[in-house]
């Protein structure tokens, strides 16, 4: 409680307050002084005024000044005075308003009394309503904000630049209009991907879908011709591969994205998994005039999944093949060092334009000089969240019509 009340009291407002109070208290206190203090000085006045009324009678009816100055000075009561006090009728019923002195005294004690508690009361009003009126345009400009942040702007901020409680539950209200953008963006980021994703699906499998009408059509029409029938057989074996490949990438990647897959990692030998990786991928060096050389035989160990980093080198070795021109070669070198173990695959083909680099590893993107290569643009975009997905890094260095080198770097 005591803990509380020593936060509350850090808000700037609150220690207006509070100040104020205190001030108000010290002047009640200084106005109780001033009371005291001006009624015994109304009382003395009008005892002396009765005593000198007194002594003034007495002595035009001729009775001595020491007789005077003793009954005055006399605190002895009896009997007898009571008595003739009460047959002259000075008795404790008796109409204030007929004891002048004493009126005059209760006059000025409900004058003062009144005049201060309305100068109390008027100081103590403007103070609670300076701080009431402060609290209102506080909870105004919270509304405001909260408004905008109900109508999906999160650019205002509530204020947080002071102690207390209400500023904490500010702070605590803008972190949670913090999460609710990061949400909303999330989702319009998710919508946005999700549109574009189905556009470039659409996209690659019109294509091949439309190449196997054609090719369905041709084979129908010419159903006693073998030769035409094997050639466009093979090219409906292509669309086909070619539809499969995308989807099966596509699965991939999802379950990337979602975090469906574990990897499940342990001691590989670079060398097999290098020789893994390619082996689908030689008989197609071989038709298409081209070499892949691994250039590195070792025995380092690399601890990772094996399934996927090899599902990473062969996209990466299959993104050179689909830019390399026959008699092209493919290099494969790796190294160790104390921090990190490093993976090369380089290509001396057409290599990558400046203004591609940045987006290569997205997701379909297709520079305009590769439209003509293999491929649906998912490949690299895949590698990279297999690499990454393992804490390691994938980067591209290329130097155009020279080279282009994918390196993989995994942290020890």
């Amino acid at each position: 409680m005591i803990a509380a009340f020593v936060q509350d009291i850090q808000d700037r407002d609150n220690k207006l307050y509070l100040s104020f109070f205190l001030l108000f208290s010290f002047l009640l206190f200084l106005t109780g002084m001033f009371f005291t203090t001006a009624l015994t000085d109304s009382a003395k006045s009008m005892l002396l005024s009765h005593d000198e009324s007194v002594a003034s009678s007495l002595l035009s009816q001729g009775v001595s000044e020491q007789v005077i100055a003793t009954a005055l000075t006399e605190n002895k009561r009896t009997e007898e005075g009571a008595s003739l006090l009460a047959k002259v009728g000075f008795t404790q019923v008796q109409e204030t308003e007929f004891l002048l002195p004493l009126s005059r005294f209760q006059n000025h004690t409900r004058f003062l009394i009144l005049f201060s508690t309305f100068l109390l009361s008027v100081l103590l009003l403007g103070g609670a309503c300076f701080f009431l009126h402060r609290r209102e345009q506080l909870y105004e400009q919270a509304c405001a904000v909260i408004e905008s942040y109900r109508k999906g702007d999160y650019s205002p901020h509530l204020p947080q630049t002071r102690e207390g409680g209400i500023y904490r539950m500010f702070s605590a209200v803008d972190s949670l209009a913090t999460m609710l953008q990061a949400q909303k963006e999330t989702a319009q980021n998710s919508k946005h991907f999700l549109k574009n994703t189905i556009s470039h699906i659409s996209h690659q499998l019109k294509t091949p879908l439309a190449a196997l009408s054609m090719y369905q059509e041709i084979m129908e029409n010419e159903p006693d011709q073998p030769a035409v029938i094997e050639e466009f057989a093979a090219k409906t074996g292509l669309a086909l591969k070619r539809m499969e490949d995308l989807l099966l990438a596509l699965l991939k990647i999802t379950r990337l994205d979602a975090g469906s897959i574990t990897f499940e990692k342990e001691n590989c030998r670079l060398q097999e998994l290098v020789s893994h990786a390619i082996s689908e991928l030689t008989t197609r060096a071989v038709r298409e005039d081209k070499k892949i050389l691994v250039e590195s035989n070792d025995d380092t160990s690399l601890i990772c999944d094996p399934a996927w980093t090899a599902e990473a080198l062969t996209n990466l070795v299959k993104n050179a093949l689909d830019h390399t021109y026959a008699a092209g070669v493919i290099r494969i070198v790796w190294d160790a060092s104390p921090a990190a173990i490093k993976i090369s695959v380089t290509d001396n083909g057409d290599g990558i334009a400046p203004e591609d680099i940045p987006h290569i590893f997205k997701r379909f993107y297709r520079s305009s000089k590769s439209q003509d290569t293999q491929g649906v643009g998912l490949g690299l975009s895949l590698a990279k969240s297999i690499i990454e997905g393992q804490d390691g890094l994938l980067s591209v260095h290329s130097v155009p019509h020279t080279e282009t080198t994918f390196t993989i770097l995994f942290p020890i």
